[in-house]
């Protein structure tokens, strides 16, 4: 059984917040802000798996009223994600990412975010593509207000268990 999934997410950036993008630290006077440490890939990586498997959105699985998951690291949320699936006999087939963001460039992070992320999903790093663009100084991206993550995964499942 194949399963797609995607999921896109938003963050603003802000001056003077840490930058943590696919579980790696960006040196960069602006951050995102948002839940937890705000790693926007990491939240459309999780949300995408989630998606193949139809089980909803992140919000569902780490509410943000709950106090247990106040200051939760996107890793630990893709972690818990990926285990909640692992289990049910799915496995990465491939992951493709976009990061929209002006600034910085992030050539010099994208193999240590793979790296990252891999193992995490318990794949190889070559089932990882994380790709940049920016959008030419037009909207809120391109204005450096925020960064866009979008994901899509590509799972499967030779063990066809359910529920």
């Amino acid at each position: 059984m194949i399963r797609i999934g995607f999921s896109k997410d938003v963050h603003p950036l802000v001056d003077n917040h840490p930058f943590v993008l696919g579980g790696v630290l960006i040196d960069h006077p602006k951050g995102p802000v948002g839940h937890g440490d705000a790693d926007c890939l990491l939240h459309a990586i999780a949300e995408s798996i989630l998606g193949a498997v139809a089980l909803g959105d992140l919000g569902r699985f780490f509410p943000e009223d709950n106090p247990k998951y106040k200051d939760i690291t996107s890793s630990m949320i893709l972690q818990e994600v990926w285990d909640y699936v692992s289990k049910k006999g799915y496995v990465i087939s491939n992951l493709d990412c976009m990061v929209s963001l002006e600034k910085p460039k992030l050539r010099p992070y994208t193999d240590e975010m793979r790296k990252h992320i891999a193992s995490i999903l318990e794949c190889n790093i070559s089932q990882i593509a994380i790709k940049a663009t920016t959008f030419e100084g037009l909207g809120i991206v391109g204005t450096e207000q925020a960064i866009i993550c979008e994901a899509v995964v590509l799972l499967e499942n030779d063990l066809l268990i359910m529920g």
